[in-house]
């Protein structure tokens, strides 16, 4: 039997091996933010599938955005879809590296998805290192002109089918929605792995359409489509109407009582928050700030921002501390109003 002094040896050195592996960066001398990036790659998760309007967001920051961290690291991205955008969140959440190396991007309504109760959820909003957002314009529900609707009140009698990825995402939450508050007959179609792949659908007249598009998305993914009338939308989704589309009525403002209205523009909160860039829980502060303020002198950049026009992405900013706030109001919903919010946000439940 092992003496008691080579028992309490044995736990020392335990415990030593774990203070060793609680962070390399910890145990050896104190970098500068510079001196900590200088020929490391930082990896930028996209929750989106290639080829949509997110993953472009995403890949013009990251070209931008290694040039104002010090140290300039590469900035790659990887995209890492699935699940209506909960599969890249989660991962960020719980498993990326938390050392500064790893940044996101995820959709926006993933606080709103949470403090809901949200299926699959396994993430706390309050808790990621928020970077801020690129802004974003409207979202849309878009139909094909196939479809023989006009308007909103046309898809109370008939029948429109669109694309969809998942429960939990833009591609149906707000269709849905309508569906449920003021009768409208959407059917989604889910299991789609991304925008891309529901465009596709409705070319090959699988679907008639898709709910969340962002508009910016559209005008540079299918110009022509939008020109000619092929595909137009039947409502927006955000604070004003865009100037496109001045004709065409915003979420909340379509005929319903109080309580439809507050509850549609529940649902459209999410578009505050944009296209939203964060790091995971427990990044170095110093490290976050450094990261904070290289996002904000990025959304600045006249090269970012001319090459953001010419590629039709629209750059609104929110800086960390006001993307924050847009959040936090967000995790502060009434009670009463989370609970009628929920079976629309969770279909099915």
């Amino acid at each position: 039997m092992a003496s008691r002094a080579s028992c309490l040896a044995a736990a020392a050195a335990m415990v030593g091996c774990a203070v060793s592996g609680w962070s390399v960066r910890a145990q050896s001398p104190v970098k500068t933010p510079a001196e900590f990036y200088a020929g490391k790659t930082i990896t930028l998760i996209c929750s989106a599938d290639a080829g949509g309007a997110v993953d472009l967001n995403a890949r013009h920051v990251a070209k931008h955005l290694a040039r104002y961290i010090p140290g300039s690291p590469n900035v790659v991205v990887r995209n890492m879809p699935g699940a209506g955008h909960l599969v890249g969140t989660n991962f960020l959440y719980n498993q990326a590296p938390r050392d500064g190396t790893t940044i996101g991007t995820v959709i926006n309504a993933m606080p709103l998805h949470q403090v809901t109760g949200g299926q699959g959820t396994r993430f706390d909003a309050a808790k990621f290192n928020w970077l801020g957002s690129t802004g974003v314009s409207n979202l849309t529900i878009m139909v094909w002109h196939l479809a023989g609707v006009k308007s909103i009140e046309d898809v109370k009698k008939k029948e429109v089918v669109l694309g969809a990825t998942g429960v939990s995402s833009g591609t149906y939450v707000y269709a849905y929605g309508l569906n449920q508050l003021l009768g409208t007959r959407f059917r989604m179609v889910t299991g789609y792995k991304g925008i891309t792949d529901i465009d596709l659908a409705i070319e090959r007249g699988e679907v008639q359409g898709r709910s969340g598009a962002s508009l910016s998305g559209v005008i540079k993914e299918h110009p022509e489509w939008l020109k000619s009338g092929k595909l137009f939308p039947l409502v927006q989704i955000g604070v004003v109407r865009d100037k496109l589309y001045p004709d065409v009525p915003l979420y909340h403002e379509l005929e319903a009582t109080d309580e439809q209205r507050q509850l549609l523009k529940l649902l459209a909160s999410p578009v505050l928050i944009g296209r939203p860039y964060l790091a995971p829980p427990d990044t170095p502060a110093d490290l976050v700030a450094a990261l904070r303020k290289a996002f904000w002198d990025t959304m600045l950049d006249k090269q970012f921002l001319a090459e953001a026009e010419s590629l039709s992405l629209e750059i609104n900013p929110l800086d960390a501390a006001d993307l924050v706030k847009v959040i936090d109001e967000t995790m502060r919903t009434p009670p009463d109003l989370l609970v009628k919010a929920k079976p629309i946000l969770q279909p099915g439940k």
